[in-house]
């Protein structure tokens, strides 16, 4: 119908029809193809990340796109911003406003709840608790492994470097830290004064650097060429190994579940009225076409005909323990992350 009326429509221009008639006819094509009545022809999501996901996005938000224009005939542009999970949750809360956050584990959106810019109850509102993507923590050695580095407990080796992101403002070095204690936790039977030396020890002697995010922590090691392992992510290394990175790592069996949740933050979407095409991104995320792409850069998906297919690629660990084992995000920012708590304390002696 509507190529016809546009048939016509040029026709009629074609022909010296009156300009008036012709251009009207021409107009309510146009309209007739705009968005729907109230809608802008253009809108732009903020999307606030940490680091490492980027790789993903940057295949994942063309996609969207794509969707949401063919299902809206409304076009949605992309600005973004990445960096240490911690660091990011602090810019939206003091001002960056972004409309959409993926962050590195659960507490640093729970930051935003607490700053009235996401509603309560967000967890519940997506799948998998809105979980979007998991990943483990590796130690990725040099070539040769020749520290031979093949647990946890290798790394307070006397003369063993390894390179790991500050908990202080990343989210993949809190979790690289409660590797290394539930390690400790769970070699000793659950003594806690045991973990507790363990990880003074390796962070007190055995970590030259702490970089801002995982990112950083991974271009000190492999281009900077500092360290005898890298603690990372997973995904990370699969990652680099793309890239053509050849380093050998270890999955070491006593690990912990790496979480990663995405949120819409409400407060902002709202206020700049994009609360629909928001709360369509993060499902969005969701589904096998994202999914496979979070698998291609290295991060295990949640997606259960996606986790069937990438199986072969994501080992099985052995012993895996998750935030919750430690009683929650609240817990563990209380007894080890916040100001004055444990991390300080082993890094000021």
């Amino acid at each position: 119908m509507w190529q016809f009326l546009q048939w016509l429509g040029l026709a009629l221009v074609r022909i010296g029809a009156p300009w008036f008639l012709a251009g009207l006819l021409v107009v309510g094509i146009g309209s007739c193809a705009a968005p729907q009545s109230g809608q802008s022809p253009e809108v732009t999501l903020t999307l606030s990340s940490f680091a490492v996901t980027r790789a993903a996005h940057d295949h994942i938000i063309p996609k969207f796109v794509e969707k949401w224009k063919q299902e809206h005939n409304q076009t949605v542009r992309f600005r973004q911003s990445y960096g240490g999970s911690a660091a990011q949750a602090r810019a939206v809360i003091d001002g960056l406003e972004a409309d959409v956050v993926h962050l590195a584990l659960s507490l640093d959106v729970t930051s935003l709840e607490r700053a009235n810019l996401i509603d309560k109850g967000w967890e519940q509102e997506l799948p998998e608790g809105a979980i979007v993507t998991r990943s483990v923590p590796v130690i990725i050695t040099r070539p040769g492994n020749p520290k031979n580095i093949r647990n946890w407990s290798d790394l307070a080796t006397d003369g063993v470097q390894f390179i790991t992101a500050d908990p202080k403002t990343s989210g993949v070095a809190r979790w690289n830290f409660l590797a290394l204690w539930n390690s400790a936790i769970k070699a000793t039977g659950g003594t806690e004064q045991k973990a507790l030396e363990f990880v003074r020890a390796v962070y007190t002697q055995n970590v030259p650097l702490l970089s801002r995010d995982a990112r950083e922590a991974t271009d000190a090691f492999y281009k900077q060429n500092q360290g005898d392992a890298l603690v990372n992510y997973e995904n990370e290394l699969l990652l680099a190994q793309s890239q053509g990175e050849k380093e050998p790592y270890v999955i070491p069996d006593v690990n912990i579940s790496i979480e990663n949740p995405v949120a819409v933050v409400d407060a902002y979407a709202k206020k700049h009225g994009v609360t629909e095409v928001a709360n369509a991104f993060v499902r969005y995320l969701y589904s096998p076409e994202a999914q496979r792409e979070f698998a291609n850069v290295g991060f295990r998906p949640v997606e259960e005909s996606v986790v069937r297919e990438t199986a072969s690629k994501f080992p099985r660990v052995k012993s895996l323990s998750s935030a919750k084992d430690f009683g929650g995000w609240d817990a563990i920012q209380r007894k080890f992350f916040a100001d004055g708590a444990l991390f300080d304390q082993i890094r000021r002696r």
